[in-house]
């Protein structure tokens, strides 16, 4: 009776994780959708005669994302070991040829596109199984191997050039680095050479420079370089506690740039104010600890560094995002999970979900 009892809340507590795990992406992509439509519309009619082109475009990824969901946490997690080196290789390929005139499109000066998709977005996704598999073996112990693979990404990476994707991938390898139990001092090792080579790319790209003058005086050039963030910063501002109202932000009438992309926390901000703010970001933190929570309880080493690395992605693309919105961090390209409009990261977190799902299932929660 007592083991029977024992069971009973254990698996209530098992099935309301899993409930969490599998229905709040969809709660935050189908609110990002309804804020992209808001932030869009005009663009769209502006850009295609269609008013909802972009609602159509992002609703499409939705279901595919889901679909993808629902297969991958079908996969044995596991499997992933045998499939890390071929999915890095294909990541790597891929950097290449996005950076051959003619096979990748440049778009406002960056070249990140093959037909429509993002090898970089990919990367994050490699790195994550890849660095997973290495540190479940000897290989942990191969410093070096570890910091030129890293180089090279990174390297491939910055040439598009995305400052945002580079962070967020030497974030979520520091990260796996220090979960795999690997020596401190190697890993301390990294910080001044990260000082370096971040002074050193903000030397050789002037408008890198201009950005990080941008953060410390938002005022220095208004109709210039600071434009986005002071534009970000008045749209916040507006939303005052409880927001303007849903549909009354007067930010998306093409002030503010990559209003339903990068920038469409800003459009949250204005239309729910800082209450509806605070409500969303807290969705956001509960996937975050839910995922947490997987990764802690994980039934094997592989599962908790695959849990963990997709908790360090989730963590960092959502802190960037938001630090870049309020001006705590240099504004940077990178979308906010689920939210943001695009379908490359969109298919890219539902995807990184059906890991944690699958994980989450040949979990015992206690």
């Amino acid at each position: 009776m007592k083991k029977t009892e024992l069971r009973e809340p254990n698996q209530s507590r098992r099935n309301k994780i899993l409930t969490t795990l599998t229905t709040m992406p969809f709660i935050l992509a189908l609110s990002g959708l309804f804020f992209v439509f808001e932030a869009s519309y005009v663009r769209a009619f502006g850009e295609y005669g269609d008013s909802f082109h972009y609602l159509k475009v992002q609703a499409l990824w939705i279901v595919l994302g889901g679909c993808a969901m629902f297969l991958i946490s079908l996969f044995d997690y596991h499997k992933w070991y045998y499939l890390a080196f071929y999915a890095m290789l294909g990541s790597l390929g891929l950097l290449f040829l996005v950076l051959i005139p003619g096979i990748g499109s440049s778009v406002g000066g960056a070249r990140r596109w093959i037909f429509g998709f993002q090898p970089s977005e990919m990367a994050k996704a490699a790195t994550i199984i890849y660095l997973s598999s290495w540190f479940l073996t000897k290989e942990r112990k191969r410093f070096f191997s570890f910091v030129l693979l890293l180089g090279l990404l990174m390297f491939l990476i910055m040439m598009q050039p995305d400052m945002g994707t580079a962070t967020i991938i030497f974030g979520i390898s520091i990260i796996v680095y220090f979960l795999a139990g690997v020596e401190l001092k190697y890993l301390l090792a990294l910080i001044p050479a990260a000082v370096v080579g971040f002074i050193a790319l903000a030397q050789l790209a002037p408008y890198r420079l201009k950005r990080i003058t941008a953060f410390f005086d938002p005022k220095s050039d208004p109709l210039g370089i600071t434009y986005h963030i002071n534009q970000i910063l008045i749209s916040l501002s507006n939303g005052g506690i409880f927001g303007r109202g849903f549909g009354a932000s007067k930010q998306k009438h093409l002030y503010l740039p990559e209003a339903h992309t990068d920038s469409i926390f800003a459009i949250v901000g204005e239309e729910v104010g800082f209450i509806g703010s605070v409500l969303f970001i807290g969705a956001f933190v509960l996937l975050i600890m839910y995922i947490f929570r997987i990764a802690e309880k994980a039934p094997d080493r592989y599962g908790r560094l695959l849990a963990g690395s997709i908790f360090a992605f989730f963590g960092m693309q959502t802190l960037v995002n938001l630090g870049s919105m309020v001006n705590i961090i240099p504004l940077t390209g990178v979308p906010l999970p689920f939210i943001s409009y695009g379908g490359t990261n969109l298919l890219l977190c539902f995807s990184l979900m059906g890991i944690v799902l699958n994980i989450a299932r040949q979990t015992r929660i206690d």
